[in-house]
């Protein structure tokens, strides 16, 4: 049996996550990470990860990943336009000349791709439904990496995260410039994971994802996006932000902005303990009572 000092893992879309990631992964593996930058080579080397020039928009650049790990975590978002996601089409272009090289592939897709549900419970295996141009190229690319995973023997787990917050992560700015909130009753649920607790779980797809399988990557918390913009705003000693009718917030707000503004689900997580992985920060809630205490 291979040692996991000798296994390799190649990280596709190596920004805040995927440093997260990486840095727990090489204390067991040998990591590469593909960047298109050669200005990100000393912050992956300082991590640990060995950096891979490359493009996922350019193929010919591609080359050194078919036969690079055995492992593929991919955390790349799709392209800015269409409704296909080019770039995973492009690296499974690659991954299929590796000779089986690849065992293992982990998709980081988006809760997104289940559109709005008017604030009813989703599950993994509510159909799909993606109504922005962004979610449809991520449910493109769940439908590809689908077909293409069993076809090359490869285990496939997709991960369905919903929206990141950190510490550097939280809407301040938002609420500094009185961006406004939906009234109570036009609200819609907002759903939730803390950055390290994302990395934790990707890393627990390493070693227990099944094979085949979609996980809702969330916190299971079932709090509306304006109460969500007031805990933080009295967590920093901020004004809360204005509250308006959805018809006059629609004015006001960019048109992805309001994509999410405007769609309504409540994510169910019973899968995640599939991970084996508890959560650090099981709701927002408990993540700003630490920033309290240490300011």
């Amino acid at each position: 049996m291979q040692s996991f000092g000798k296994s390799r893992i190649l990280i596709i879309g190596c920004g805040d996550i995927g440093l997260r990631v990486a840095r727990q992964l090489v204390k067991n593996y040998r990591v590469y990470a593909l960047t298109s930058q050669k200005t990100r080579f000393q912050e992956l080397r300082a991590v640990g990860a060995i950096p891979i020039l490359g493009d996922l928009d350019k193929p010919d650049s591609l080359w050194r990943l078919g036969s690079l790990a055995q492992t593929v975590i991919h955390l790349a978002p799709p392209q800015n336009l269409g409704h296909r996601d080019y770039r995973t089409r492009n690296l499974l272009r690659i991954l299929s000349q590796g000779s089986g090289v690849v065992r293992r592939l982990i998709y980081i897709s988006t809760t997104g791709v289940y559109g709005d549900h008017k604030g009813a419970k989703v599950v993994e295996s509510t159909p799909v439904r993606p109504q922005s141009e962004r979610a449809k190229r991520r449910a493109d690319a769940e439908q590809v990496l689908r077909l293409w995973a069993p076809a090359h023997g490869v285990a496939l787990t997709i991960l369905r995260v919903p929206g990141i917050y950190a510490l550097d992560r939280l809407p301040i700015e938002r609420i500094q410039s009185r961006t406004p909130t939906l009234l109570a009753t036009e609200d819609a649920y907002s759903n939730h994971i803390q950055s390290d607790d994302l990395a934790r779980l990707i890393c627990a797809a390493v070693y227990h994802g099944k094979p085949q399988r979609v996980i809702n990557v969330c916190d299971g918390g079932e709090s509306k996006m304006g109460d969500y913009f007031d805990e933080v705003a009295d967590a920093f000693g901020l004004e809360r932000p204005p509250r308006l009718p959805a018809a006059e917030v629609e004015k006001i707000v960019s048109p992805m902005l309001w994509s999410f503004m405007s769609e309504s689900r409540r994510v169910g997580n019973e899968r995640l303990k599939e991970l084996k992985t508890p959560l650090r920060y099981p709701s927002v809630t408990q993540f700003l009572k630490t920033i309290s205490k240490n300011p």
